[in-house]
């Protein structure tokens, strides 16, 4: 029997909180409105308490607004909530003939103690149909966070059922989640926390209480509900780190996590200290893909109240980037209560500045410093932001450049380094930086502009927590036919680009380049680049996730001889390939039909961002190479040298966090092996040590070997031979035999073990499909339809159970993805497509099925789907039939049955349920009141006391008295459970039932009628 039940888990969880200072309530204690997401009782009084100088018209005019949010999409409700929450609400009231208009605060977030903190447990609400949410957080009435939880010790629920109970709540009580700030998961195993529009991969666990990096694969479920609901830390998180990101056609509601909260706070103390110092405040370095653009907003946003409303300049290196990172704070602009602005050139930068004192969040790009003549501004409270802030553009020493002019004399003229002309522009500002790739350990000139690092969150953190994925990579050079003279080639080419860059080696690699673009943009060069590139995106990418893929080319001429190609090849993809690059002045014109005009390629973006639009591969130079993210992204075939931290920020476009995204995959054609190494080098040793050999031939090859081979073990004695050889019928009839085989019940470990081995080697083989020869790839597709038929069959921890025709749909669509074959298949093939359980031809079909494990599991979950749903209406069937199906089960456990034998007993017990569907019309009863018929007849003697027609009459009357008497919560509630029970004491007694010596079938109708109220919805 299992003794720590979800309710257990429910009561450690309310024990913290109480820890932490949260009253407690049991919602079914509370007589309130059950209609009204809000407590009532509190949300007056603490809104009084708040606003102590506001009128009483003011606070019921606020209150007004509060519960009349305008009808819209929920999550545009919630963007209006979140702005009373975090800034007040608005209003305008007449008092004493007078209109008056002020603020009415929703928190006090100065003073922590003067809000009223309310955990509750089992809180009913009703509107589309009534729920009891696990634990709700009510701040000053509010109901502000929502905690679904699920047993520690059920097999068959997890965190992801959490979470689709969160997003069935909010089809059913979206009221609820109007006034929600943070949506909460947990199975005690793993906790994480999310936003009403957070997909399952983006909720995210809090792994410490302190901000130190706990290096932990899962964070104790008390550090997570420590870490964030401490009342100060919780106020804090509202008022600063949960924002809406809009584009005006998606509401993104953002909530930080915790390596993004607690870096902020660190960089916020840091640029206050710097302020009042040298003006050095730090390096913020945050791995790519962690979120580093919304830290920035945060940033931006904290420090205005921090700072007393400085002027943020934030520097960019690129134009591109310039505009993603543009795009992101403006897409925030109602969170940082002003829209960012561009300075289109070094005046128009002067003349935002000037004059003003306060406030103001401006872009530029680096370049427009270039131009240096006097200071643009003395002020000190400027705070410049810089993005991927270092390399050496960043100098602060100046250089001698010696050229010669026209006539052969040769000058010497100062160069200035860049970050000195930004200190020279802005004398008196302070500078952050901000980088997803880390400082080189020969970059000293970064640590001389912005200080040392603030917080590092490097890539096995982030990894780690499941902010972004691993990236792995594969070489392909061989397969080009380069001769040694070319390798040679491209290995100078590396040697080059890795050193600092004099001027007179970029004239030499100028040279280098051009001799490179000849070797590499030969026709027969590209032809055998691109035609590998098609086998390999074919037969190994195209169906995983949704097929977006990156070229990266080596130059503007060859990517466009890349996409001529592909269209000669492949003319049917005209949809499926785009070119994204810039344009020049003198491109042919063929070129400008196919690159098009900027609006053009913000379309493709969008395309390509679109997980169901046609548009699958771009081919790009440098854009969408920094600052581009789409999470889907999972592949790059690289075909251009790169080196360092352009490296590093290219190849994390394919380390987003999508779904069941195992990683991304770096396809290298050019040899960028030696410089990728060479960047990692910049990294932590924790870093090197986990992702310094990224090689798939080396990491995920090895394991995909290793899971094959125990897979094979595990099914030794089972000949799966005609799965490779035979039709698709006769592969069927092998996948469905070999989920019978491994089902056995004297199988249990071994089953066990499969699906964890599988499942490994399923992840294995996304990475590395294309060095795995075809024999092993269709074993590996063997063993991943088996898996996920077990899985599914036995529903262990995969969510919604199969029918039939999905489980025969989800063969197909596996047969048709790992062996492209377009085969339709039927797993049973004797079995129509349409069945149901009480149809006796379907039921003699199941027992004519050959592969009898599969027969029971089948029968087993068929006839489990009928029980709960008599446990959810009719006590007595469902106790009844339950201890038959244990009954039969058991014996069949302890081996007294043999298959054949529990298909029958099984086989019995659906034609009884059947038969039972029946009795309701023979008696003339709604199967309702046959629920109370049954329970008032359970003694099995009562028939022989009553005429069967007083039976009848005396259901139809209970029923109808419960329909008229239901309270919401009448079982929980002492004064409406007495009261029920004696209505139904009363009405027992006035029809003489029961009879004298049966007093305990009394008991059984009241379960019946608990059960009743429990299950149905108050109209």
């Amino acid at each position: 029997m299992n003794n720590y039940l979800e309710s257990d888990y429910e009561n450690s969880v309310l024990e913290l909180f109480r820890n932490l200072g949260y009253e407690y309530v049991y919602g079914p204690d509370i007589d309130r409105d059950f209609y009204s997401p809000f407590y009532e009782n509190i949300l007056e009084n603490s809104l009084l308490n708040i606003n102590k100088k506001s009128s009483y018209e003011a606070i019921q005019e606020a209150i007004y607004k509060l519960k009349n949010i305008e009808n819209g999409e929920l999550a545009q409700r919630n963007r209006i909530f979140m702005e009373y929450l975090q800034n007040g609400i608005p209003v305008r009231y007449v008092e004493n003939g007078r209109e008056y208009s002020s603020i009415v605060y929703l928190v006090d977030f100065q003073n922590p103690n003067n809000n009223a903190f309310v955990v509750a447990n089992q809180w009913t609400f009703i509107e589309f149909s009534k729920k009891r949410p696990d634990i709700i957080l009510f701040l000053n009435g509010l109901p502000i966070v929502l905690i679904e939880l699920k047993s520690p010790s059920n097999e068959e629920t997890d965190v992801s059922e959490a979470y689709r109970q969160l997003r069935n709540y909010m089809k059913e009580i979206p009221s609820m989640f109007v006034y929600n700030a943070i949506c909460v998961m947990s199975d005690q195993l793993t906790s994480k926390a999310g936003t009403i529009t957070s997909g399952e991969d983006r909720f995210m666990e809090w792994k410490t209480v302190d901000g130190s990096y706990e290096n932990t694969q899962f964070a104790q479920f008390d550090t997570f509900f420590e870490g964030i609901f401490q009342k100060e830390r919780l106020l804090d998180i509202i008022k600063n780190f949960i924002c809406f990101s809009n584009d005006g056609i998606h509401n993104a509601k953002i909530l930080a996590g915790y390596h993004q909260y607690f870096a902020v706070k660190k960089a916020i103390e840091s640029t206050k200290k710097a302020t009042m110092t040298d003006g050095k405040g730090g390096v913020f370095w945050h791995t790519q893909g962690s979120g580093k653009s919304l830290s920035m907003v945060f940033y931006a946003h904290l420090l205005q109240t921090a700072l007393d409303s400085p002027t943020l300049v934030v520097i960019t290196d690129r134009n591109d980037l310039d505009d993603q990172l543009f795009e992101q704070f403006a897409k925030c602009k109602d969170f940082l209560r002003q829209s960012p602005i561009h300075a289109e050139s070094r005046e128009n930068l002067r003349s935002l500045l000037d004059g003003r004192q306060a406030n103001g969040i401006i872009f530029t790009t680096m370049q427009k410093f270039e131009d240096y003549d006097a200071a643009l501004s003395e002020r000190r409270n400027i705070v410049v932001m810089a993005d991927e802030a270092h390399r050496g553009q960043y100098g602060l020493s100046e250089k001698i450049k010696i050229t010669k002019d026209k006539e052969g004399v040769e000058r010497a003229t100062k160069v200035i380094g860049t970050a000195r002309m930004i200190r020279n522009s802005l004398p008196n500002a302070t500078y952050i930086g901000f980088t997803g790739t880390p400082i080189s350990s020969k970059d000293k000139s970064t640590q001389e502009v912005f200080g040392n690092y603030i917080d590092i969150y490097d890539m096995t953190q982030a990894v780690e927590d499941g902010a972004t994925r691993p990236v792995y990579y594969e070489s392909r050079v061989v397969k080009l036919n380069l001769d040694s003279d070319t390798l040679r080639l491209i290995d100078n080419e590396y040697d080059i680009m890795a050193n600092n860059a004099d001027p007179e080696v970029i004239e030499q690699s100028k040279r280098e380049l051009s001799r490179m673009e000849a070797i590499l943009g030969a026709d027969n060069t590209v032809n055998s680049l691109v035609s590998d590139i098609l086998d390999h995106y074919e037969n190994n990418r195209e169906n995983l996730l949704t097929g977006k893929a990156l070229i990266v080319a080596y130059s503007r001429s060859i990517a466009m001889k890349v996409y001529k190609r592909i269209m000669e090849l492949r003319p049917n993809w005209k949809e499926k390939v785009a070119v994204v690059m810039t344009s020049g002045n003198n491109d042919p014109e063929e070129w400008r039909n196919i690159i098009g005009n900027k609006s053009y390629k913000n379309e493709l973006a969008k395309k390509f961002k679109d997980n169901d639009s046609p548009l699958k591969i771009a081919i790009v130079v440098d854009m969408w190479l920094t600052g581009f993210d789409v999470p889907s992204l999972a592949t790059m075939y690289i075909y251009k040298p790169m080196a360092g931290h352009n490296l590093m920020q290219a190849i994390a476009r394919v380390n987003r966090v999508f779904k069941d995204k195992v990683g991304g995959l770096i396809v290298d054609y050019i040899g960028i092996a030696g410089a990728l190494k060479q960047a990692m080098n910049d990294y932590t040793v924790r870093d090197k040590k986990n992702y310094g050999n990224p090689d798939i031939s080396k990491v995920a090859y090895p394991k995909f070997v290793e899971k094959l081979s125990i897979c094979k073990d595990l099914f030794y004695g089972y000949d799966y031979s005609k799965f490779i050889t035979g039709t698709d019928l006769e592969r069927a009839k092998v996948i469905s035999g070999a989920v019978n085989f491994i089902i056995d019940n004297r199988r249990k470990e071994q089953k066990d073990n499969f699906i964890k081995e599988a499942l490994l080697l399923h992840q294995a083989l996304s990475l590395c499909s294309s060095l795995v020869e075809e024999s092993f790839r269709l074993e590996a597709a063997f063993f991943e339809s088996v898996r996920v038929l077990v899985l599914r069959l036995t529903n262990t921890g995969m969510g919604k159970k199969l029918s039939l025709p999905e489980l025969n749909a989800r063969i197909n669509e596996l047969l048709k993805h790992s062996i492209k074959s377009d085969g339709v298949v039927n797993l049973f093939s004797d079995v129509k497509q349409e069945f149901s359980l009480f149809d006796p031809k379907f039921l003699d079909e199941i027992s004519k099925l050959k592969e009898k494990n599969l027969a029971v599991e089948l029968l087993k979950r068929l006839i489990a789907d009928q029980v709960l749903i008599y446990k959810r209406t009719n006590v007595v069937k469902a106790d009844k039939f339950s201890d038959i199906i244990q009954r039969t089960l058991n014996s069949y456990l302890n081996g007294m049955l043999t298959n054949e034998e529990v298909i029958e007993e099984l086989l019995n017990l659906a034609k009884q349920i059947a038969a039972s569907k029946n009795e309701e019309n023979e008696l003339g009863l709604s199967a309702e009141e046959l629920a109370f018929y049954d329970a008032l007849t359970k003694p099995r003697a009562i028939k022989d006391m009553y005429e069967n027609e007083q039976l009848i009459a005396l259901t139809k009357e209970l029923t109808e008295a419960l329909r008229r008497n239901k309270t919401v919560d009448w079982q929980k509630r002492d004064s409406a459970r007495a009261q029920m029970r004696m209505m139904i004491k009363k009405l027992l007694k006035r029809h003489k039932y029961p009879p004298e010596g049966m007093e305990d079938a009394v008991s059984t109708v009241m379960v019946q009628c608990e059960l009743w109220a429990d299950n149905t919805v108050i109209g």
